[in-house]
């Protein structure tokens, strides 16, 4: 950062500057080791001086190496080292070359985070917990969005991976094998979010979908709904989940398909188109809450009440399903200790320190309300 003065000459100059303009152009001045004033023509030149690492280091009353590896490579540098050295940068107003240390330490302090879409609501506690973690250890997260197309999936990852980041945390399985060998060649710590596999690329933190759907079929046969319906979503995940519940009845049920992500509108046209499909709907089964609050808007507009004529179901126990009319009955699955885990997983790695477990499943939770007939 440079700020410049510039003087012109006049009969009033101070002494200061008359003896400056009679100096060699070549011999600056230094003023508090802050600024250089130097002569160009008849142009006094006044720079105030970029703060350095050296600067950085005494007022944190740190050395200068201890300095440098808390500013890249701050996983090796105690929480307290690291947090005078930040507040001895701020009071500096010292601004790091990353790539120049980034070439030096071979660690970009960057973890590259592709997801799905940035507007799922259900993703969002989870992707604050990993970038909270992640900024707790001097790291950055760098989003990438896909929309649910596998072919801008490879894309992007192509993209993150060119910058050299030193993880990568995809929310979801990678759903190509071109992309799955692209990562693995790459040799960075990678984890698979909001979902399980046996054979996960590097590491995955997520629950089974498969489950959630059989659980929530499971209920539904519980409360003795015989005419049911599905709400899905097209994208993998809701495709699990829809086979899960549909399992339990029998595997045939009438069905309304939309495309990520979901929103009230798609909500309420699903229902329409599910109406129709079986006038005598009793309950419907939503593969996200934002879809479960479309369905309720539109039962509301058709004078149905929510759950005397139709029953209502969601997944993702978002912040607003507790609050709706009635609230929606859901499936909590923990969003915050997933993000957590992957940023421990991507630190753990980046100390050289292997993982005990590379899959770990969260599990998740039903939690009933008025929607499906519980009491407020």
């Amino acid at each position: 950062m440079a700020l410049w003065f510039f003087y012109g000459f006049s009969e009033e100059k101070p002494q200061f500057f008359e003896n400056m303009s009679r100096s060699s152009p070549c011999n600056d001045i230094v003023i508090n080791n802050q600024v250089n004033i130097f002569r160009q023509g008849k142009t006094l030149i006044l720079k105030l001086k970029s703060a350095t690492l050296r600067d950085v280091a005494q007022a944190a009353g740190v050395s200068l190496i201890t300095a440098s590896r808390a500013l890249g490579n701050p996983v090796i540098v105690s929480a307290k080292t690291r947090e005078r050295v930040r507040q001895a940068v701020e009071a500096t107003g010292y601004i790091p070359n990353m790539l120049a240390g980034g070439l030096k330490s071979k660690r970009s302090l960057t973890v590259a985070g592709i997801t799905p879409g940035l507007s799922v609501t259900e993703f969002l506690p989870m992707l604050q917990a990993l970038t909270s973690d992640l900024a707790g250890e001097g790291y950055q997260l760098l989003l990438g969005e896909t929309g649910y197309d596998p072919a801008r999936e490879a894309t992007v990852l192509d993209t993150m991976i060119g910058r050299q980041p030193d993880g990568i945390v995809v929310v979801g399985l990678v759903q190509t094998q071109r992309a799955r060998d692209r990562l693995r060649r790459s040799g960075l710590p990678v984890v698979e979010l909001w979902e399980l596999s046996d054979r996960p690329v590097d590491m995955s933190v997520g629950f089974s979908h498969l489950k959630v759907g059989g659980t929530l079929g499971g209920y539904f046969v519980s409360k003795g709904w015989k005419h049911v319906g599905v709400i899905s979503g097209s994208d993998s995940r809701a495709r699990l989940r829809t086979e899960g519940f549909t399992a339990a009845f029998g595997g045939h049920v009438p069905m309304a398909v939309v495309q990520p992500p979901s929103n009230l509108e798609r909500g309420r046209r699903a229902l329409a188109e599910l109406l129709q499909q079986a006038p005598n709907l009793e309950a419907v089964c939503c593969t996200s809450d934002m879809l479960a609050n479309g369905v309720l808007t539109e039962a509301r507009a058709r004078g149905m009440r929510v759950p005397q004529d139709l029953a209502v179901c969601g997944f993702g126990n978002t912040d607003f399903s507790a609050y709706t009319v009635p609230s929606i009955t859901t499936v909590h699955v923990d969003g915050p200790e997933m993000g957590r885990l992957a940023a421990r997983l991507i630190m753990d790695r980046c100390r050289g320190k292997a993982a005990e477990q590379s899959i770990i499943d969260v599990g998740f939770r039903l939690i009933e309300r008025e929607s499906t007939g519980a009491a407020a």
